[in-house]
C-alpha cells in the first residue's frame, strides 16, 4: 500500500520555503497532495484556485505530488485520502505553540494519522507569505522568496492592489 501525506497550507501564495518541505516531504512518502486550506484567521490575496494554479506551476519535476482545496477539517480531509501522515513545516520556535495545539486536536479527531514537523532549512526559516506581500507591497524584489514560475503574477496582483 501506498503511503499518502497531506500537506496543508493556506500557501498565499506559496514560497521557497513551502517548496522546501514540500519537496522533502515527497522524498519521505509515496504520494503527497498539497491542500490548500482555508484560514479564517487570514483574508486572501489570491482565490484559491489561483493558489493552486500556482502550486501546480511551481512543483514541475515533484510526480509523486498533487494539488486540491479543502474548506473542512483537515483531519477530515486526510481521512478521507487515505492519509497516513500529515506533513507541516516548522520555521521558528514561535511557529510550534500553534502547530502542536492543531496536531493534538487533528490526532482527536483522527487517531490514525500522525503529524510529522519537519524544520525548514535555515535559509528559509524567517520566510513566510506575509514577508512575500510585505515587501513586494514595498517596491523591494521577491525574486530569492518565490518559485521564478510565479513571481510576475504575484507582482501584478500586489501593483493591482
Amino acid at each position: 500500500m501506498a503511503s499518502v501525506a497531506v500537506c496543508p497550507g493556506s500557501f498565499d501564495p506559496i514560497t521557497i520555503g513551502h517548496l522546501n518541505i514540500i519537496s522533502r516531504a515527497a522524498k519521505l512518502f509515496d504520494r503527497v497532495i498539497v491542500v490548500v486550506m482555508v484560514n479564517s484567521r487570514k483574508k486572501g490575496m489570491f482565490t484559491p484556485d489561483e493558489r493552486m494554479d500556482f502550486i501546480r506551476r511551481s512543483i514541475t519535476g515533484l510526480d509523486n505530488v498533487e494539488v486540491d482545496y479543502y474548506d473542512g477539517l483537515l483531519a477530515d480531509y486526510a481521512q478521507r485520502k487515505g492519509a497516513v501522515a500529515i506533513v507541516k513545516g516548522l520555521r521558528v520556535l514561535s511557529d510550534y505553540e500553534d502547530e502542536f495545539k492543531q496536531a493534538l486536536t487533528n490526532k482527536r479527531l483522527a487517531k490514525d494519522i500522525e503529524t510529522i514537523f519537519l524544520v525548514t532549512d535555515t535559509e528559509y526559516m524567517f520566510l513566510s507569505s506575509s514577508v512575500v506581500k510585505e515587501v513586494g507591497s514595498l517596491g523591494g524584489e521577491i525574486d530569492d522568496f518565490v518559485p521564478p514560475e510565479i513571481k510576475d503574477d504575484i507582482i501584478k496582483r500586489i501593483r493591482e492592489r
